[in-house]
């Protein structure tokens, strides 16, 4: 059984755009940390900076008190924890009484299901979606949405506080997920209403900067309005956030609001776009490309 110590031995799995720097701010606190990503290449970084690169999940998880991975969907949350039965899933690596904190987006009942596989061995889970894009990742200020035991939310505190400015606890294994569900209709309707917004100043020929200062600190201003609009403008889109991630996302909502029997009509439209987009090849880019729905 683990006990956990104040300065427990960390792991990380998945390291994209946010996964990355989340996981270097953890080295940075001064936490030993292993770290393993599915593209080798891209431990690199923090390998340089001090980490251990694992050869596989469960290498990654063997000697670690605290398990964090932030993953790109429900498949390979699934696939990095638990894994066929002669894997090298990191449940077959983790210790009795370890937690594991996942940072990923995915689904309620995916969350649900993990935490209860993983429970089966007395290891710890808790849900920790974040929101607040590659720069809250970098600045350590993201949100993090939590689900989760309260004794179990307490162990991972003092970690969360150093990857986010927030940290919201919104009841047991699953309901971080669900309130990150709504925040991604937030940013459907937010990115799509400034892209939209934006089509309609240049189309009445006005100065579409003088726009955006005018009105960010009014009723109309947004987080999309203040750090996407000039990636709009400027029909340029570095991450940020994957658009093709953020359908993911939406997906998710969807089929959490037609459980409950509701519709999401804003939702389902900007779903729509972007399949468009998806389409054309723009699912790399950020969700700001969003602007070049109404180019097309």
């Amino acid at each position: 059984m683990i006990e956990s110590s104040p300065r427990p031995q960390l792991a990380w799995i998945g390291l994209g755009a946010l996964g990355a720097p989340m996981a270097h701010n953890l080295l940075q606190a001064g936490h030993a940390l292993t770290v393993f990503n599915r593209t080798a290449s891209s431990c690199e970084p923090l390998r340089a900076a001090g980490a251990r690169v694992a050869g596989s999940p469960a290498d990654a998880a063997r000697e670690a008190e605290v398990l964090l991975l932030c993953v790109s969907d429900d498949r390979a949350a699934e696939a990095v924890l638990l894994g066929p039965e002669a894997s090298e899933a990191a449940i077959h690596g983790l210790q009795p009484g370890a937690l594991v904190i996942d940072c990923s987006t995915i689904s309620p009942g995916t969350s649900r299901r993990l935490g209860a596989a993983l429970a089966e061995r007395d290891i710890r889970y808790v849900d920790a979606p974040v929101t607040g894009g590659t720069e809250g990742a970098k600045a350590g200020t993201l949100s993090v949405l939590v689900g989760g035991a309260t004794e179990d939310l307490a162990r991972a505190r003092p970690l969360l506080e150093i990857l986010g400015g927030s940290i919201t606890h919104f009841g047991p294994v699953g309901s971080g997920q669900e309130a990150k569900a709504v925040n991604q209709v937030l940013v459907a309707g937010s990115y799509a209403a400034v892209a939209e917004a934006l089509q309609l100043a240049k189309r009445l020929g006005l100065d579409r900067q003088q726009v955006v200062s005018a009105l960010k600190s009014g009723a109309a201003g947004s987080w999309a309005l203040e750090h996407r609009s000039a990636q709009m403008i400027n029909d340029h889109y570095p991450l940020g956030f994957k658009l093709a991630l953020h359908r993911k996302d939406l997906a998710i909502a969807l089929e959490a609001a037609e459980a409950q029997q509701i519709e999401l009509p804003v939702s389902r439209l900007v779903a729509a776009m972007e399949d468009a987009l998806l389409a054309d090849g723009h699912g790399d880019l950020d969700v700001s490309v969003l602007a070049r729905w109404f180019r097309s």
